[in-house]
């Protein structure tokens, strides 16, 4: 039975600012695309029967940088779409509406082909990939490169937690993260490693 390994993008302009970027396809900084150059000797070490990115150009370009060879988009793995806070921080979010949390009070509808998603939605993506990565775990590892909020509802459910539990799992750009089993259980083995 392979492992799991999930790869945030490397940084963004809006990933530093802290602003909501789902379809904004925005390019990685030069320091993002030093991070996914640094993850290629943690990845190199391993064989992959499944890699998957996201199908945005951030997540694509981190996959190429940190070596990951034979990748395949998986438009399952595409970020939160943030509806009408794309581009918005949440400090700004919280100017006119206090005590707002992305986990539990969800986003309004943004431009048209972007209605926002709840973490219920999110979680029917997950499980969707977690399916194919179950169907490739007993040949080997498989690899997700990916955005945040995504792989953080992913890890829940890997886990058996709601969608919304992904609040719990802090995840850094350029950062490799590892799920396996122990005692047949999936469990966290690795999380934001870096070089």
């Amino acid at each position: 039975m392979g492992d799991l390994l999930l790869v945030r993008h490397g940084e963004t302009e809006w990933s530093v600012s802290g602003q909501h970027t789902s379809f904004t396809d925005l390019p990685l900084t030069e320091h993002g695309e030093g991070q996914a150059k640094s993850l290629a000797p943690l990845l190199s070490r391993r064989t992959y029967t499944l890699a998957l990115t996201s199908p945005l150009g951030r997540a694509i370009r981190t996959a190429e940088l940190a070596g990951i060879t034979g990748a395949s988009v998986e438009p399952d793995l595409h970020e939160w779409d943030y509806g009408a806070y794309e581009g918005v921080t949440t400090v700004d979010i919280h100017r006119t509406r206090p005590g707002w949390d992305l986990w539990t009070d969800g986003v309004p509808p943004g431009p048209e082909g972007h209605l926002g998603e709840s973490p219920e939605q999110i979680g029917q993506r997950a499980d969707r990939v977690l399916s194919r990565v179950d169907a490739a775990l007993p040949d080997g590892d498989v690899i997700l490169v990916a955005h945040a909020h995504f792989l953080r509802v992913l890890t829940a459910r890997r886990l058996g937690l709601a969608p919304a539990d992904g609040r719990l799992f802090q995840l850094a750009t350029g950062t490799v993260s590892r799920l396996s089993t122990e005692h047949d259980r999936p469990v966290i083995a690795e999380w934001n490693t870096r070089p």
